[in-house]
């Protein structure tokens, strides 16, 4: 792996913070309507536990994050953080002040007489160009607000952004109490599982998913493979898949993936029954078994696959889950995710650890109101992936020295 989990710092080795400037980098990209109203805060609320622990501790709080892809040239007012600012407010019962940028004599002062136990956040990152090409320049002037750096935006930590980087190598630094519980949960799946350690990996793209299957490999006992990326595994193998999805670029890969499979005796279980349509708007789905139609196309596992899944699933003591095994979001195509679904809560009920790691797997837990019967589901898409893979991770690597 790109870091060592174990040796990522925590907020219990932070030392003593009180009266204390602390940068907080958090995850505050939250999703807006059209006026500008938060849809969901939950990126906010995951981040609460370490605002709530600095502010109890008696830190001057800095609070930091990006939102959105600005252009990097100033202030985009749809992109402000006015709207974070007003829920932090609300949560914490105070007001949360919003200034007018992230770096300059102004946020300086401000930060130099915030009262302990209070809070300021800083405007969004991203209206300088210099945060995503983790300028230097632009990373100490940000260090340079506090005298503690915490790092709590998981989402984020496979970037080399300034705000990422440069603050945790210049301050006395650490994890949040989000990011300590993400990378103790990979640490579960990749450095020591229970076993068996069966995945479920889905998705559309084998390209997307072979960096994660070639370092899981050597690792589970068993895999799952459904969804999009299926039909690539199964053309490599001989089946005729129809009009269902093909990566062809990728065929030769996935041949590599199945040999490597065979030569460290690790199962791979591929879908041998579909839930077939001539389009994804195509109501008059059906279930086919074996080969597919020339002219229909795969767009869920269908009930057999799904017992197959479900059986392995329930054999495991350690559980990853990492991309839908079908269209989730259409009703007729969501049996085989929620089989899935269903299996690992039963699973996880039983004594297995479940990792759900985050994206579309993330969000089909919560369309079937399942997360809460999920062992830990990452917040961060993107940045479990990365960590997966064995990927590097610029945000845990500057906490660790």
């Amino acid at each position: 792996m790109a870091v060592n989990l174990s040796k990522i710092p925590t907020l219990a080795k932070l030392g003593d913070v009180r009266g204390q400037r602390v940068l907080l980098r958090a995850d505050f990209n939250v999703p807006q309507d059209d006026a500008g109203n938060i849809t969901s805060d939950l990126r906010i609320q995951a981040s609460m536990p370490t605002v709530r622990w600095l502010l109890d501790k008696g830190a001057k709080l800095i609070m930091m994050s990006h939102l959105g892809r600005p252009k990097g040239k100033g202030l985009e007012p749809e992109f402000s953080l006015k709207p974070v600012a007003r829920r932090l407010s609300e949560l914490l019962g105070f007001d949360v002040k919003l200034m007018p940028d992230c770096v300059g004599e102004q946020v300086r002062g401000a930060t130099n007489q915030l009262a302990a136990g209070r809070a300021l956040l800083l405007e969004n990152l991203r209206f300088h160009a210099e945060e995503q090409k983790g300028d230097e320049a632009f990373g100490r002037q940000l260090a340079q607000l506090g005298e503690f750096y915490v790092n709590d935006a998981f989402g984020t930590c496979h970037r080399g952004d300034a705000s990422m980087t440069w603050p945790a190598r210049l301050l006395r630094s650490c994890a949040g109490e989000l990011v300590r519980a993400e990378v103790e949960a990979m640490a579960r799946v990749l450095e020591n599982p229970a076993r068996p350690l069966i995945a479920v990996v889905g998705g559309a793209k084998v390209k997307d998913k072979l960096p994660l299957l070639n370092n899981m490999l050597s690792r589970v006992n068993e895999v799952c493979i459904g969804g999009g990326m299926a039909y690539t595994f199964l053309k490599a193998r001989g089946h005729k898949i129809g009009k269902s999805l093909l990566d062809e670029g990728s065929l030769k890969l996935a041949e590599q993936v199945l040999l490597k499979a065979r030569e460290l005796d690790v199962v791979i279980h591929l879908p041998t029954d579909h839930v077939c349509a001539t389009s994804l708007d195509d109501e008059q789905a059906h279930r086919v078994m074996g080969a597919i139609p020339d002219d229909q196309a795969a767009f869920d596992i269908g009930d057999q696959t799904a017992r197959t899944f479900s059986a392995a699933i329930g054999r495991a003591k350690t559980l990853l889950f990492n991309g839908p095994v079908g269209v989730f979001e259409k009703e007729r195509f969501s049996n085989g995710t929620r089989a899935v679904v269903n299996a690992i809560a039963e699973a996880t009920l039983a004594g297995a650890y479940s990792v759900v790691g985050g994206g579309d797997s993330a969000a089909a837990v919560e369309a079937f109101n399942m997360a809460d019967k999920m062992s830990h589901v990452s917040t961060g898409g993107g940045a479990s992936l990365t960590l997966l893979e064995g990927g590097a991770m610029p945000g845990l690597e500057a906490l660790v020295r």
